[in-house]
Order: structure tokens, then C-alpha cells, then sequence
């Protein structure tokens, strides 16, 4: 049985004490803020505690939630122990400091979360119907796939305000897992230190506004299969500086692509970002693989500060069946001013959309091997910095500056001043149906079961935060759909 660590009543004399021991948390009328003594060095916060409830049992919890409401403040909670089973951890909140399930409702303000074992996620809600309410608090963590707050199954997870940082590898600040479900993130800090620990990891609908957001080794954010985050008026900052999968040899800022692990359903993964920034330290800032997805953006500014990356990558990598596993990307810009390359292999294709007085300069496609549509609305405009090559084109006479370079569109060289209409490339969602923004039905984009990539060594984690699971089942054995976690176990 999951363990369950009760809340005692504390005098007067011993809250007084405590806070006296946890130099780290300030009594917020005093206004006095003290260095934070967590290992993950989350700074200075201003929290008063008047509890202290720790849990140190393998696969334990400190504060549980089953099927009732239940609401706390100004606690000090502390999480040591390991999980048996990645799994467990990873898709039921085995060993997470604060768990919440069966339809519970759990409401955490003014609290102080710090874990450090393996898979000891630090916040939990799983299930469908199951709500995690928490704001006002602080999270860290410091051992391997233990993310800061995690949803799965279906649950929701509503935060306000937080900070967040972690550590350990596969351990992103707002991270999900099989089965999704619904995260509302609104203010707050979330860093990320360890390899494979993306600031969002995400096979749900993640929603952040008014937040900070870095990762220092790794994406800053992730979307895997039919699910999405959306960013408003955030700043992101990644530098992937550290490989966690041979699957492939490039950096990104985000990642979206399908792993086929079963973790998260075959379909359209969207990432949409308005206002706020996009800064990264190397490689690409977008990377699209095995999936077909929409990426929306409107007045970010972006910055790339590796002037070997490019704006949009969209390849085939490891992940995937051999020759259909590239990436199919609908791409909008909106009130939009970025610059940088967009490349597209042989397998994979591109609807370029340039809307709201967007202005885009860079080379699209200058291998000549993908299957791109650009299309240019009045009052846009497309300013080449190379050659490229592109299959349809939809623009007025004054939308293409090809500024010394040569556009060909379906072979045929473009001329200035000319006016063209053309067709999007139609791109399907996978075997879980649906179609893109505007109706665009299209090709598959592959990938099975059977081909499904091994996992990393333990500890290290895939590029899904999924860290040391248990051996995969055989090749060709069903993956689930990435909706429904595995049946639990009876004595679970």
C-alpha cells in the first residue's frame, strides 16, 4: 500500500522553533528574506512555516489526497526515499512528496517542497477528475526523474506563483506523463539544471503565462505526440548544451516529436507562443521530428545566439520507422519579425504562413529535398537571405524580396514583382485522426510500435523525461495509446 504521513498538531513552542531551524524560509511579516539552504540553491523566499512534515519510506508520500479535499499552508515538506519502479513513479506518483488521486481536490498555498531521491516528483495529481491546486510556494528538487509539479492520467494541475528548480536529470520543472491531462501554470520561475530536464516536458495541455522559464542542459520545452503547450507573455531561455539520446545529433530550444513509447497518443502536437521572448544559447530553435505539428507565433521576439542554428529544423532522426519519421510542420507567423534558416529533408514538408504584417528573412529549404508551400499575406513580407526552393507559392507582387538570391517554386525560377497563387501541402495527424488548423488533411506521419527506440541507461533518462524505466516489452508488442495508463496493480 502507498504509505501516508498524517499531519499532527503542532504547539506554539515547536512551530516557533522550527522556524527558527529552517534559516532558509523568513516569517513573511517580518519581511526579512534568508538564503534558501536547499541543494537545489533555489535563492530566498518568504514563507512562513509552521509545519514540518517529512517522509523518507521508498515509495511514500508526505501529504496524500485520496478521493477527499483537502487544504494546507505554511508547510515544510521533505521527500527522501527511491521508487522500485520507474513506472509506478512516472505514471501513478509513486514516491512523490505530495500526491493527489482519485478525484481528490488538494489546495497547497504557502508551502515549501523539497525532494531528493529518485522519482520522487515533488507535486502530483493523477487521474481524471483529480484537481491540484497550489500557489504561493516554493519547489525543489534534487534527484533524478523527480520533476517539480507532474500530471498524469488525466488530472489537472492549477499553479500560481511559484518557483521552481531542479537538478537531477529527466526532471522538468512542469512535466507530465502517460495519460496527460490539463496544467495551468500563471507566474512564477521554473529552472532546470540536469540533462534531459526541459523547463516544460509535455504530453498534455500545458498552458504557462506571465512565467519565467530556463533550462540550462537542456530544451526548454518539449511536446511529444498529440499534445501541446501555449505560452503567454513568457520568457523562455534554453541552452542545450548536453546530448541525452543518440536518437539524434542536434540541439534545440524546442523539441516536438513522437518517441512511439506509448506515452503519448499519435496526432497534431501544437506549440503556440505570443508575446513575450525566445532566447537560446545553441543549435536550432525549432526541431521537428516524427510528428506532424503546428507552431503558431506572434510578437516574440526571438533571439539565437548560435549563428550556426536555424529558425526551423524539420528531419528525420531516430526516433520512428526509417523513411517516414520526418517532421511535417505548419508554421504561422503573426505580427511576427524573425530571421534564420528553415531546413527540410527529403521526408518531411512545410506550410510557411506569414500573416499580420510578418516580416521573415532567411533561406527556406536551400537543399532542395522537403516539400514546402509558402504563403504571404498583403502587407507581409518574405526577405531571402539564399536560395531556396519550394514547391507552391501564395503572395502578392510586393511580398518577396529576393534580395540578391534565387526562389524556385516547383522547379520554375521566380520572378520579382509577380504575383502567384498556390496550394498548402496536405498533412494528416496519425492514426488518431484530426486534421490541421484550416482543414489540411494529408500523409501520414508513420512510425509503429515495432521499431520502438531503447531506452538510455539508467539515471540518464530519454529526451521524454522518462528516465529508468523498466525494460521495454518485445518489438511489435502493443504500446498503449498513450491515453490510458497501464492497469495498476492490486496491491498498489
Amino acid at each position: 500500500m502507498l504509505k501516508r504521513n498524517h499531519l499532527k498538531t503542532m504547539s506554539l513552542v515547536t512551530a516557533l522553533a522550527l522556524a527558527l531551524t529552517f534559516a532558509s524560509c523568513s516569517v513573511g511579516n517580518e519581511g526579512t528574506d534568508q538564503p534558501a539552504s536547499s541543494e537545489a540553491g533555489t535563492g530566498s523566499y518568504d514563507i512562513e512555516i509552521n509545519e514540518d512534515i517529512t517522509n523518507s519510506s521508498d515509495g511514500g508520500h508526505a501529504i496524500e489526497a485520496d478521493g477527499k479535499g483537502a487544504q494546507y499552508s505554511n508547510l515544510k515538506v521533505t521527500k527522501t526515499g527511491d521508487s522500485a519502479s520507474g513506472d509506478e513513479a512516472d505514471f501513478y506518483g509513486d514516491n512523490s512528496a505530495v500526491f493527489a488521486t482519485n478525484g481528490a481536490t488538494l489546495t497547497l498555498k504557502n508551502i515549501v517542497v523539497d525532494t531528493n531521491g529518485t522519482h520522487a516528483n515533488a507535486v502530483f495529481s493523477y487521474g481524471e477528475g483529480t484537481t491540484v491546486n497550489i500557489s504561493d510556494s516554493v519547489i525543489t528538487t534534487s534527484g533524478n526523474c523527480s520533476g517539480g509539479i507532474m500530471t498524469t492520467g488525466g488530472g489537472t494541475m492549477n499553479a500560481n506563483d511559484l518557483t521552481i528548480h531542479t537538478t537531477g536529470n529527466s526532471s522538468a520543472a512542469i512535466r507530465s506523463d502517460r495519460g496527460g491531462g490539463t496544467v495551468t501554470v500563471d507566474g512564477g520561475t521554473y529552472t532546470t539544471d540536469g540533462t534531459g530536464s526541459p523547463a516544460i516536458y509535455s504530453t498534455a495541455d500545458i498552458t504557462v503565462t506571465n512565467a519565467s522559464l530556463e533550462s540550462t542542459a537542456s530544451q526548454g520545452v518539449v511536446v511529444e505526440g498529440k499534445n501541446s503547450v501555449t505560452l503567454n507573455n513568457v520568457e523562455l531561455t534554453a541552452d542545450n548544451n548536453t546530448q541525452n539520446s543518440d536518437k539524434s545529433d542536434c540541439y534545440q530550444a524546442v523539441m516536438i516529436y513522437q518517441s512511439m513509447s506509448g506515452d503519448a497518443a499519435e496526432g497534431l502536437a501544437t506549440f503556440t507562443m505570443k508575446d513575450g521572448s525566445l532566447t537560446n544559447a545553441k543549435g536550432d530553435i525549432f526541431f521537428v521530428n516524427n510528428t506532424v505539428t503546428t507552431i503558431t507565433l506572434e510578437n516574440v521576439k526571438i533571439v539565437n545566439n548560435d549563428s550556426d542554428g536555424v529558425l526551423l529544423r524539420a528531419q528525420a532522426a531516430g526516433w520512428g520507422s526509417s523513411g517516414s519519421n520526418g517532421g511535417k510542420v505548419n508554421l504561422y507567423l503573426k505580427n511576427e519579425s524573425c530571421d534564420g534558416d528553415m531546413i527540410v529533408d527529403e521526408i518531411s514538408s512545410l506550410n510557411l504562413y506569414l500573416d499580420s504584417g510578418s516580416v521573415y528573412k532567411g533561406a527556406v529549404n536551400s537543399s532542395n529535398e522537403g516539400e514546402v508551400y509558402v504563403e504571404i499575406e498583403s502587407g507581409s513580407k518574405w526577405v531571402l537571405t539564399g536560395d531556396s526552393y519550394i514547391r507552391s507559392l501564395t503572395c502578392d507582387g510586393d511580398s518577396i524580396d529576393l534580395n540578391g538570391h534565387k526562389l524556385y517554386v516547383n522547379g520554375v525560377e521566380y520572378s520579382a514583382g509577380t504575383k502567384s497563387e498556390g496550394e498548402a501541402i496536405e498533412m494528416a495527424t496519425g492514426s488518431n485522426g484530426g486534421t490541421a488548423p484550416d482543414g489540411m488533411p494529408g500523409d501520414p506521419p508513420g512510425g509503429s510500435g515495432s521499431d520502438r527506440p531503447e531506452l538510455p541507461p539508467d539515471g540518464q533518462g530519454g529526451p521524454d523525461g522518462s528516465g529508468d524505466r523498466p525494460e521495454l516489452p518485445p518489438d511489435g508488442a502493443p504500446q498503449g495509446d498513450g491515453k490510458e495508463p497501464p492497469a495498476k496493480p492490486d496491491d498498489n
